[in-house]
């Protein structure tokens, strides 16, 4: 492993590309700490200092901002907006058939639907920042902390001013979406991944301490033994993959001979990855969001709807909470790999090209066969997402930790995937220079 790694710092091109994407990463961490024009940041960090934790509304946001949100920078969407627009251009296909063939087009086609995602891209960078603004002028963006300074995060409410911050928030998102494109063209590949990971290991140190000061030192050896074994299952799961087995019958053109290979087609046990947790969370928020925006006035008694919401959705200790979390998880793990994986289109591209699964007849018969493979193996991933992403929740009921345990939930899942993604990535290029890779 050491050589390995001397070897990375050796090459002159891996050097490089390694320099430039820890110089995006640290520029990408140092705008997260600018506050946005016409912000206090003395009573903003006061209000993070007395802060209970981070409000349910904005923890998922805060969590991929790597602390941005609640400091208020001209980072604090973070790459949050990409994640959204992504998914949703990604589920139009099944809806919009421009769609669908732009992403059969190959390479242009791909460009096409970049160029999409950007702009949904801004446009939700727009709307999600003239919430934030408006969250934090009514003195409710760190929840029901209580200081009145957290009430004060604005020193200005002229309408040019919110106008501002809105245009440099949306302008820093697509900094953002450029740090990552240029990791993914000139650094070592996976930027916006990258960007995710470092947003989420910044706030590791943080969590961890913050264990530690209290609930103590026994409590914090707890929590870090527990993260080791949570991280070797996640890598363990992630790694899984049924191995479909495919063969393809030689075919004779011209004076060439093709195929006669054998091959597999490889299905993940979590095909998903961590978009289910991502659509389960942000679901459940919008009940608890609804109600925060209907608060009564003070002296009068709330509905009983918004009170309920309050009792049942808004915190993710009560149990009707932690079932409907993870019941989403399951169910959207199902659809999402219903639209990302087609069997009828995988069986036809192997019928085209003379590929067969041994024992079962080419056309629809392959294509049932890898619904039902398919099926099968979904439901083992679609409860380890469930179990993984209620960690945090369990913590929460155990040790009191929820806002500051970090092995669980998405943080984890995305932490273990892009670290192995990028592992990968550097081990090719390795193989490619020196026919060694880093983990031989």
């Amino acid at each position: 492993m050491i050589s390995a790694i001397r070897r990375i710092f050796s090459t002159p091109d891996l050097r490089r590309k390694l320099g430039f994407t820890l110089f995006m990463v640290v520029l990408f961490r140092l705008g997260s700490f600018i506050p946005a024009p016409f912000v206090d940041f003395a009573n903003v960090q006061a209000c993070l200092a007395g802060s209970a934790g981070t409000n349910g509304i904005y923890e998922l946001v805060n969590l991929f901002s790597g602390g941005a949100l609640l400091q208020m920078s001209i980072f604090a969407l973070g790459i949050m907006p990409y994640i959204t627009a992504s998914i949703i251009t990604q589920l139009l296909r099944v809806v919009i058939p421009r769609f669908e063939t732009l992403h059969k087009e190959g390479q242009a086609g791909q460009a096409k639907l970049t160029q999409y995602t950007r702009y949904l891209t801004l446009g939700l960078g727009v709307l999600q920042s003239t919430t934030l603004v408006t969250v934090a002028r009514s003195g409710q963006l760190f929840g029901s902390s209580g200081a009145p300074e957290c009430s004060q995060l604005i020193t200005n409410d002229a309408w040019y001013s919110i106008l501002l911050m809105v245009i440099t928030m949306t302008a820093g998102t697509g900094l953002i979406m450029w740090f990552g494109e240029m990791i993914t063209e000139r650094g070592i590949g996976n930027g916006m991944s990258l960007l995710i990971f470092a947003s989420i290991a910044a706030g590791f140190p943080t969590s961890l301490w913050a264990i530690q000061r209290s609930e103590g030192f026994n409590i914090f050896v707890l929590v870090i033994a527990i993260g080791i074994v949570i991280m070797a299952a996640v890598v363990f799961v992630e790694q899984s993959q049924r191995r479909i087995p495919v063969q393809y019958a030689k075919r004779v053109v011209g004076t060439k001979t093709y195929g006669g290979t054998s091959t597999y087609i490889p299905i993940k046990v979590n095909q998903a990855g961590v978009v289910p947790v991502i659509f389960a969370s942000s679901l459940l928020y919008l009940p608890a969001l609804i109600a925060q925006f209907n608060q009564p006035a003070a002296g009068q008694a709330a509905p009983d709807w918004v009170l309920w919401i309050s009792a049942n959705l808004a915190n993710g200790d009560q149990p009707l909470y932690i079932a409907m979390f993870f019941l989403l998880i399951v169910g959207f793990t199902y659809f999402y790999v219903a639209i990302t994986f087609n069997p009828v289109e995988v069986a036809d591209n192997m019928k085209q090209y003379g590929g067969f699964i041994p024992g079962i007849r080419a056309g629809r018969p392959t294509a049932e066969y890898l619904d039902y493979v398919l099926t099968r193996v979904t439901l083992p991933g679609a409860l380890y997402l469930g179990v993984v992403a209620l960690i945090p929740l369990i913590a929460l009921a155990t040790i009191g930790a929820n806002q500051n345990f970090p092995f669980g939930g998405t943080s984890i899942l995305i932490i273990v995937g892009v670290g192995l993604e990028t592992v990968k990535q550097i081990d090719a290029q390795l193989q490619q220079r020196h026919y060694e890779g880093l983990l031989q």
